[in-house]
């Protein structure tokens, strides 16, 4: 077996943790190092793991010298660390979303792209089992032409910093994610409000129309709770049949149209890891560590995070301005 990919995670929080979990339990990537922003924090974590920490990124990469760095850091803060990585020239995976701001999520991807730099994404709603079952059965043409697709997904929250912050930070995930199984999104119409006061526009609606001629429905919430059932949901209606997802890793159903009998998917009552949305990102790195090694492209490249962004900044466009807005699919 070849030695293991020697892994630095950049950031100490609740996700950073997920990484650090992920890359330490493998048995082709070895935890090297956490660097974060706050020594107390980023000791505890690194204490945790049984490895050094770090404050500073350079002195991280000159010390540690990864293989490969994973950034975990909050959206609205990725752009420098990242860079500082890609600039360096190590490959790296980075936590959604990629920016908020599309002239730093352009710069990333054309500094990654002149490097040729292995540059990952962690979508991570993609590897649950619902969407690797919806995929098979799409590529398989059992679904047919997409007419509509419905994503739903909300939670709660406390006050929020930034106006666009669920739909860019949480939803770039169902954006992302349609795309990826029902083709690009042409158009984008918006409604939104700040109505629960936390100084964000926390619930939003979007109508959406596909390159391939369907059509979709699209409701993003902080207003709501993860307690309740079908907390997320997801419904992909096509000339041939139905595909069903709820709460991401609670269940699947397809049906085909001339058909009134379904297949439905529960996860196993061992199996844990099937009902855990937090192992998503482990089948993630199942697909990306070997595409790394292997001298391929990413599974997930950063340009889908700049392709979510993009389609973010038509929905406030549409927002503020009252109109359509077309996305260039």
């Amino acid at each position: 077996m070849k030695k293991p990919l020697r892994v630095a995670v950049i950031g100490a929080g609740g996700w950073g943790y997920q990484h650090a979990r992920a890359f330490s339990s493998r048995r082709d990537t070895v935890l090297t190092s956490i660097t974060g922003r706050t020594e107390e924090r980023t000791r505890r974590r690194a204490e945790e793991f049984g490895v050094p920490y770090y404050l500073d990124i350079a002195d991280m990469l000159e010390k540690d010298r990864p293989d490969f760095v994973s950034v975990c850091m909050p959206g609205q803060g990725t752009f420098a660390p990242t860079m500082e990585v890609i600039r360096a020239g190590v490959p790296l995976l980075v936590e959604k979303p990629l920016a908020y701001k599309l002239d730093e999520a352009k710069t990333m991807v054309a500094e990654a792209k002149k490097k040729n730099l292995f540059f990952a994404i962690d979508f991570n709603h993609r590897y649950s089992i619902t969407a690797i079952m919806a995929r098979e059965d799409i590529e398989k043409g059992r679904l047919g032409d997409v007419v509509f697709a419905l994503w739903r997904f909300g939670h709660g929250s406390g006050p929020l910093n930034h106006p666009y912050l669920n739909l860019i930070e949480a939803q770039c995930h169902g954006l992302d994610l349609l795309e990826s199984l029902c083709g690009p999104i042409a158009s984008v119409e918006a409604e939104m409000t700040d109505m629960t006061g936390k100084g964000s526009y926390s619930t939003f609606s979007l109508s959406l129309r596909f390159a391939g001629g369907g059509v979709g429905s699209f409701l993003g919430t902080f207003d709501s709770s993860e307690n309740y059932t079908l907390s997320h949901f997801v419904e992909i209606n096509g000339t041939k049949g139905r595909i069903l997802m709820e709460d991401s890793v609670r269940g699947y159903r397809f049906q085909s149209a001339d058909s009134r009998r379904a297949e439905v998917w529960n996860p196993a009552f061992f199996r844990d890891d099937e009902r855990s949305f937090n192992r998503n990102l482990d089948r993630h790195l199942d697909a990306l560590i070997p595409a790394l090694l292997e001298g391929r492209e990413p599974p997930v490249p950063a340009e889908k995070g700049l392709r979510a962004l993009r389609l973010a900044h038509a929905a406030i466009e549409s927002f503020e301005t009252g109109r359509r807005v077309m996305t260039d699919a």
